[in-house]
């Protein structure tokens, strides 16, 4: 099971990061400057995001199973016709559609452990899943530069096909249906944005759903950024991702691992100060780094960011099952919403922040710093004295909304 469900979360992070290796020569032979080609970022992102608050409910409603093969199959189409875009609309318009389809893996998958996970196995599941998927932007843009070095740039996206069909089988053979029929609720548009509303508005919710997404965005500044960062910045070429990617991605396994371990052994309200703690002080570091560096090189550039993501890795199941937690009978809508919260965050740090940011080492640690800060004091706001601490709970304990 983590190893279907770490797969199926891969392939969001493999659509965006990929493609970074081939950005010049997608850029090139399309006519696309590096503003216009960041959009292929950020118009997958905010496709990823408008679909997000569907997938959850769609599987509430018809099944897990049954959403995550119709997204596999509308992203080998879009996959494809990206590989045969000759235009920049085009391609923009197939990475919108690829955005449409990719959130199944994640979302769907989230609320997928809960249903037969409670408590801390609940946990070691979730955290053993973001092992793996936490591989995907390690390995993504190496697997990008490989083979762009042995093909056209069309090639990475043949590749995406190739991976969502291998997904498709294993999902068909492998992966039982969780959410029996009689647990299923209706797809009415009332209800559903009654319920949606009623999650929305919850000021706990809220908490910690804007603690993750700022969380992640000090982290995701640098991935949007990472053909400036690599390639401008630290003056290395489009094989050599790895440098950045590597540290990064092994911070945040390590992490996961820690947290998996310590699940029924430390509190999740410890595990996620423990995590802030590191997401602090990588952000400090990464900032005094580039202040008193005047050109940053490797490794010394990177291993800040090694230290941030193995604090976000700490503090990202806690913040995802205590969501989950709220809703026991609507998991796939709080995971949706809870994901639509933080895609909205991702595309608009890699449409307008990256842009702005990514032409100086500081301007970027500055702008990291300043997510991991906002973060942890959404985090200090839910987690003050006198208020219930996140955690996963067992389903027979978990309180309804309008108890929080």
């Amino acid at each position: 099971m983590a190893l279907l469900l770490g797969g199926l979360a891969m392939f969001g992070p493999f659509s965006i990061d990929t493609i970074f290796p081939a950005f010049e020569h997608i850029g090139a032979e399309l006519g696309a400057d590096k503003v216009a080609m960041q959009q292929t970022i950020s118009v997958y992102l905010l496709a990823y995001a408008a679909m997000s608050v569907v997938h959850g409910p769609l599987s509430d409603a018809i099944g897990r199973r049954k959403v995550i093969l119709g997204g596999l199959v509308v992203f080998a189409f879009a996959s494809a016709g990206c590989a045969l875009a000759r235009d920049l609309p085009t391609l923009l318009a197939f990475r919108a559609l690829q955005g449409l389809s990719a959130g199944v893996g994640l979302i769907v998958g989230r609320a997928l452990i809960r249903d037969v996970l409670h408590g801390h196995d609940a946990q070691r599941l979730m955290s053993q899943v973001s092992m793996i998927f936490g591989i995907a932007p390690a390995i993504a843009p190496i697997i990008g530069g490989w083979i762009l070095g042995w093909s056209h740039w069309s090639g990475i996206f043949w590749f995406l096909v190739g991976f969502a069909v291998l997904l498709l089988l294993a999902v068909w053979f492998a992966l039982p249906e969780t959410h029996p029929p009689e647990a299923r609720l209706s797809l009415a548009p009332r209800r559903l944005l009654r319920d949606y509303w009623a999650i929305f508005v919850n000021p706990r919710f809220q908490r910690l759903a804007a603690s993750g997404a700022f969380n992640f965005g000090a982290l995701f500044l640098y991935i949007a950024s990472a053909p400036a960062f690599v390639m401008d910045l630290l003056k290395l070429n489009e094989r050599q991702f790895a440098w950045f990617f590597v540290p990064m991605i092994g911070g945040m396994m390590l992490g996961a691992y820690t947290s998996g371990r310590s699940a029924g052994k430390i509190s999740g309200a410890r595990l996620a100060n423990t995590g802030f703690l590191f997401c602090g002080l990588g952000a400090l570091a990464n900032v005094l780094y580039n202040l008193f560096v005047p050109t940053p090189s490797v490794p010394w550039a990177v291993l800040p960011m090694a230290i941030g993501s193995f604090g976000i890795a700490l503090v990202f199941p806690i913040l995802t099952l205590a969501v989950l937690d709220m809703y026991p009978r609507q998991r796939g809508s709080a995971s949706s919403l809870q994901a639509f919260t933080s895609l909205v965050m991702n595309a608009i740090v890699a449409g307008v922040l990256s842009p702005l940011l990514s032409h100086r080492g500081i301007h970027l640690a500055l702008g990291g710093a300043a997510f991991s800060l906002i973060a942890w004091l959404f985090w200090r706001w839910e987690n003050r004295p006198g208020r219930r601490l996140p955690g996963a709970q067992p389903e027979a304990a978990a309180l309804e909304p309008t108890q929080l």
